[in-house]
């Protein structure tokens, strides 16, 4: 309770701060204050294209977020395991690392539709941190611990469940939260690049464009609220599990 009581203070804190630079400036155009954000955000979830445009971005960053976990569990259980195979493929997880997300949209651009540019970038984002983790998590098992299970003869499958998973899953857990985030944000911005149709990227072009700033400002919100819940439901979904194993 004090946490939350503390959070909504913090909050109507920023929102008082917000209100009183936009009075301060004067101009809507310029800095819409929180009322006339909320008001145009309630004037857009009043219509079904604004769900629609929400839930296909959220479908894009899911499916790219999806491909960028399993893969990066893939590469970095692979590279862990083999010495040769991480001497060759890290210099790509360098080269994605440190080229900016904006250029690797341009390139796409070239190759695939806009559609799909969204789903790519955020994948691309999200493998190169599961990979690293895991990667490293798994160089940090026990060697000891490694000995019993072989001693005692464990499967293969014994020594996954008590000896690997225990080990990766609070990497595992900062990657795929850490990765979301990239995610998110990597993937609205491929769609204000690429603006494919029914993208919150694309509605976001459009209302700078046309000088539309409180929906401006509305969209971003959306961004906002769709981060932080997605972030929550995730970390919740991983303490039930870790209370579960």
């Amino acid at each position: 309770m004090k946490k939350a009581v503390r959070g909504l203070l913090i909050g109507v804190f920023w929102i008082a701060v917000w209100a009183g630079v936009s009075a301060a400036v004067g101009l809507k155009l310029l800095l819409p204050g929180p009322g006339d954000t909320v008001r145009a955000l309630f004037a857009l979830a009043r219509t079904g294209s604004f769900w629609l445009t929400t839930l296909q971005t959220l479908l894009r960053v899911a499916a790219g977020y999806g491909l960028g976990v399993l893969t990066g569990l893939l590469l970095g259980s692979a590279c862990a395991r083999l010495a040769w195979l991480d001497a060759l493929l890290s210099p790509v997880r360098t080269v994605i690392k440190a080229t900016p997300v904006s250029s690797f949209i341009i390139l796409v651009l070239l190759w695939i539709s806009r559609t799909r540019v969204p789903v790519f970038i955020a994948f691309l984002m999200v493998t190169p941190i599961v990979w690293t983790g895991v990667q490293e998590a798994l160089n940090a098992v026990d060697r000891d611990l490694k000995e019993m299970t072989e001693m005692y003869r464990f499967t293969a499958g014994k020594r996954l469940r008590y000896l690997y998973l225990p080990s990766i899953r609070p990497a595992l857990t900062a990657a795929c939260t850490t990765g979301l985030g990239f995610a998110w944000k990597s993937g609205i911005a491929a769609e204000v690049i690429a603006r494919p149709e029914m993208a919150v990227g694309t509605r976001l072009y459009n209302a700078q464009i046309y000088l539309e700033r409180a929906d401006l400002f509305a969209w971003t919100l959306t961004v906002i609220l769709l981060s932080m819940g997605l972030e929550a439901l995730l970390k919740r979904l991983a303490r039930r599990k870790g209370a579960a194993a």
